[in-house]
């Protein structure tokens, strides 16, 4: 499993805002100058977190964007599968058709991966990664 610069940029996002939390929206100028990204690039991203319900959006001079919900309610698996989708190491774990999966002998140790790696990532709340 690789995740994208999108879900890197999702979590940056996230945490910059929670971190400059004040109550007011921020503008992704803002952001885009403090994460170092254009602002092309994190307007991608804004849409895909917003479609998940993850952020609160304004328009106009004071407009921005801000979060729908304390830090402590966004898991990071949460934040990662709005913009990765599935993070399943192999593509038969979610279901997919595969006509060698009652034979594998390797199905259960991606299963397995696969369990590994969501059990962490819901572990870790977004007031987990602010706090670092």
């Amino acid at each position: 499993m690789k995740i994208s610069s999108k879900g890197r940029y999702a979590l940056r996002v996230m945490i910059d805002l929670a971190t400059h939390n004040n109550g007011d929206f921020i503008s992704l100028k803002d952001i885009a100058i403090r994460q170092d990204s254009s602002m092309k690039y994190l307007e991608q991203i804004v849409a895909m977190l917003n479609k998940a319900g993850y952020l609160e959006t304004a328009r106009g001079n004071n407009g921005g964007y801000k979060l729908a919900k304390k830090p402590e309610e966004y898991t990071v698996g949460d934040i990662l599968r709005a913009t990765e989708g599935d993070l399943a190491p192999i593509a038969c774990i979610n279901g997919e058709e595969c006509t060698k999966k009652e034979n594998c002998t390797t199905f259960g140790f991606w299963q397995g991966l696969d369990e590994v790696i969501n059990e962490y990532i819901d572990s870790k709340t977004l007031a987990d990664l602010v706090g670092k």
